[in-house]
């Protein structure tokens, strides 16, 4: 890595260097952040669907057994 960098250094390209070094990182930053968004994503349908559950079974529960129980 060290002759890589000599030969930028040499060649005066720094800038290029440095745009280099730039776009790996924001390279590198946006896939964290969309593996992570995807993660969270993930995380909330989970949430969603046993909130559902949860709400199924304790609907059933409170009107004493069903659909039927609201009818009268």
């Amino acid at each position: 890595m060290s002759e890589l960098i000599d030969t930028f250094i040499a060649r005066g390209d720094l800038a290029h260097l440095a745009l280099l070094l730039w776009a790996g990182a924001a390279s590198f930053a946006l896939w964290f952040v969309l593996r992570e968004l995807a993660a969270a994503s993930r995380r909330f349908d989970d949430f969603v669907r046993e909130l559902e559950v949860f709400n199924r079974r304790a609907g059933r529960s409170s009107r004493g057994g069903g659909e039927a129980a609201n009818d009268g």
